[in-house]
């Protein structure tokens, strides 16, 4: 009954404007589970329908969110796609209706690189399956500048629902009792909240084991700009594919896991300067993206952007047991220290490009136990370091260790590097353990280099500083994971092509290797580029205060069970009657009026006469719209039956097969639409539904949903009502008598229904 309704209500929404300009598409490409199209604006476009076929979906239709405006050009992005061969078509909607599209080439989207150690035991961090597409009922959330305070939704055992805004949402997942994975997704630049923890954005869930949210960016141009992104108690987190910038160093991290995480995933994000903090190491910002009392953590194809200190690991846990991190395929660009800089953790460090480090890359201290492998370093000061003993603090001018002065980076006791299979170039003094040509290189050694990756380190090495032992973690068959590393040559292509957000990012910059290999100030000229930094975005399709979906059919896309494609149009003014799906027998006019009607013009008409017969044959179930002059309340007749027309429109639905219009009244048909709802089989099925029918004055949802925000149209298809709303009615007693359509954002999904008032 309810796909019924549905038929019936999509129906008057559908005309097109024959003289349209074509879809140029300008540019498409597939990316690491999503995909990208850019087109020219159409004239007369009023919105776009993006689809996207592969992954098992046919012209699956995305999330208006996802469509925004450049000025020059609009482009689209589509999330959530597992790995595989996709087309995406674009579709204006001119006049209310959706018109002929474009379709792009093939596109190839690869999948993300699953590895590390927040995959350990099972885990899949953040919101999404292993394949790349949404977690069953995942909920997704669109934040734009406009929404960023009034975006709205209910959240288990929330101290008060509905949480409004992005951080009130974020604190009604804080106690850990809402089970439906959560996607949040940045689009644009987004200034600081009203509502923010300290300057960040924060994301708890009381270490929920079977909880999951991903906080993402859309795009190449997400930006979270002046705030950082805070991780505590939290598990199954994931954060990707957002640029970070002009953070508060005095609050805080650009991205920082602050205390008691588990299984954490970071990658894909592009690490810009903060703002210059108090201390006089906070010139470029704070940490770029720190990690402290957190285990089973993963960061990769991150890109740092000149960063100052780029990854802390550990501060006070005081314990080197059961702390595992990987670090790998980021690119390190021109950034200065802390590569990382390890306290107590068994880190994995490995395909990661150093590329023109000032100060120096790894270090390894407080008993840490770090396996450096396959990394390409390019002229990285000092690449691989262990606190108070060899280069760290070795002064080439005496030719002595000097502990009190040289240290570069720690006094604090050492820890053990393992070292395999490094490309090093470029690099001020490397010393590998026992190597000849160096002072007591058994004592004053950078770490150990091994000549295969099985190697274990026995316990006759130590670190001269607190004699600290290699903990061979990485041999460890009850901690590792599998991998497969790629060579250092490999590896930094790798990183160049996938580092950061999609394609790079939109702020696009060149470092001169002649100066900034070595100099570890503030580039004044990309300081001033972030600083200046305007988004070009103009606007985002469906921008509201309100913007939420669910899914479970994958896709990145949210239900949508209204959709329709206008299959058939005919505009009497424009074309007689000239068809060829019509079958049209009658007389013309124009002299009975003028009808505007969606945007259009309507000059030229059909007298229906007993004479008159309009016929034609559908293949699939449709929806007929017959508009007529505004003030015709009579009956016509298609396949028998007597239709009524509300303020001179008669929406029908129709089954597949032969179709035949006469006359039952006199009158004047100035214009024809056929819509066929798309892909049905694949949305939610919406429980929900309005009563009583006809109304007097309230609405009310069946089931006991909670309106979030409802609209109420005439079959004219005019905006008459609109209401935000967290209440289980809806007030229609300002309206006339007539016929509405009402369509509901609710808790439970969509809800939209004809109404009799």
């Amino acid at each position: 009954m309810f796909r019924r309704f549905l038929f019936l209500v999509v129906g008057f929404l559908a005309s097109a404007n024959l003289f349209a300009q074509t879809v140029t598409i300008t540019e498409s490409a597939g990316w690491l589970e999503s995909a990208y199209v850019k087109w020219q604006p159409v004239a007369g476009a009023t919105s776009y329908n993006v689809y996207y076929t592969g992954g098992g979906f046919t012209n699956k239709k995305i999330d208006s969110p996802l469509i925004r405006s450049y000025g020059t050009y609009f482009r689209a992005d589509v999330l959530g796609l597992k790995a595989g061969l996709y087309t995406l078509r674009v579709n204006p909607v001119v006049a209310g209706a959706e018109v002929a599209g474009a379709v792009t080439g093939s596109l190839t989207v690869e999948a993300h690189d699953r590895t590390g150690f927040c995959f350990a035991n099972g885990r899949v961090p953040g919101a999404y399956k292993a394949d790349g597409t949404p977690k069953d009922n995942a909920v997704i959330l669109y934040i734009t500048q406009n929404t960023k305070d009034k975006v709205s939704m209910d959240v288990t055992s929330a101290n008060a629902n509905p949480c409004v805004g992005l951080q009130a949402i974020l604190d009604g997942f804080k106690k850990g009792k809402d089970a439906r994975p959560l996607i949040v997704r940045l689009i644009g630049q987004i200034t600081d909240l009203t509502y923010m923890l300290g300057g960040d954005i924060v994301i708890e869930n009381a270490n929920f084991a079977t909880g999951y949210i991903t906080m993402e960016g859309v795009g190449n141009d997400a930006v979270a700009d002046g705030w950082g992104i805070r991780v505590k108690n939290a598990s199954n987190i994931e954060i990707r594919n957002i640029g970070t910038m002009n953070c508060n160093s005095d609050e805080g991290d650009n991205i920082g896991l602050q205390q008691d995480n588990d299984y954490i995933w970071v990658h894909n994000c592009d690490y810009f300067y903060g703002n210059a903090g108090s201390d006089a190491d906070q010139i470029k910002g704070d940490g770029a993206l720190d990690c402290k009392k957190s285990t089973y953590v993963t960061f990769s194809y991150n890109h740092f952007w000149d960063s100052g200190k780029c990854n802390l690991l550990g501060l006070s846990e005081g314990t080197t047991a059961g702390l595992f991190i990987s670090y790998h395929h980021n690119w390190y660009d021109h950034s200065d220290s802390r590569h990382p800089r390890v306290r107590f953790y068994s880190a994995h460090v490995y395909n990661n490009y150093y590329d023109g480090n000032a100060k120096y890359g790894v270090g390894s201290t407080m008993g840490s136990s770090v396996f450096v492998e396959a990394n390409y370093f390019r002229n990285c000061k000092y690449p691989i370091l262990t606190s108070m003993q060899g280069s760290d603090v070795y002064n080439e001018t005496t030719q002595a260790n000097d502990y009190a002065n040289m240290p570069i980076f720690s006094s604090e006791d050492g820890g053990t590097i393992k070292a395999f299979n490094n490309y090093i170039i470029g690099q001020k003094r490397f010393v590998p353990y026992g190597t000849a040509g160096y002072p007591k290189p058994t004592v004053d050694f950078d770490a150990v280099v091994v000549a295969n990756r099985a190697d274990t380190i026995g316990k006759s090495i130590v670190s001269y500083q607190g004699a600290n032992t290699y903990n061979n973690f990485d041999t460890n068959a009850s901690v590792m994971y599998a991998y497969t590393p790629d060579s250092p040559e490999a590896a930094r292509t790798k990183v160049m092509a996938y580092a950061g957000r999609v394609l790079g990012g939109d702020l696009k910059w060149t470092f001169n290797n002649a100066v900034d290999d070595a100099s570890y100030a503030v580039n004044a000229e990309l300081k001033a580029a972030l600083t200046n930094y305007k988004t070009t975005l103009v606007s985002v399709q469906g921008d509201s205060a309100v913007v939420k979906d669910t899914t479970g059919t994958g896709g990145g896309t949210g239900t949508d069970t209204t959709h329709v494609q206008t299959s058939v149009v005919h505009n009497f003014t424009t074309a007689g009657k000239t068809s060829t799906y019509f079958t049209i027998t009658g007389n013309l006019s124009t002299s009975k009026g003028t009808v505007t009607y969606q945007g259009l013009t309507l000059t030229q008409c059909l007298k229906i006469e007993s004479t008159t017969i309009i016929s034609f044959t559908t293949t699939q179930p449709t929806v007929l719209i017959l508009v007529f002059n505004p003030e015709f309340v009579g009956k016509i007749s298609i396949n028998g039956v007597a239709c009524t027309a509300v303020a001179g429109i008669v929406t029908q639905n129709l089954a597949a097969g032969a179709i035949q219009i006469l006359k039952t009244d006199a009158a004047n048909l100035f214009y024809m639409a056929l819509s066929t709802p798309t892909a049905l089989e694949n949305t939610q099925t919406v429980k929900s539904m309005f009563f009583p029918n006809p109304v007097k004055s309230t609405l009310s949802v069946t089931s006991g949903a909670t309106i979030l925000k409802a609209e109420i149209y005439n079959l004219a298809g005019e905006l008459v009502q609109k209401t935000e709303t967290h209440a289980k009615t809806i007030d229609m007693s300002r309206l006339n008598k007539g016929k509405y359509l009402v369509k509901a954002y609710t808790d439970e999904g969509l809800v939209q229904q004809i109404i009799l008032k």
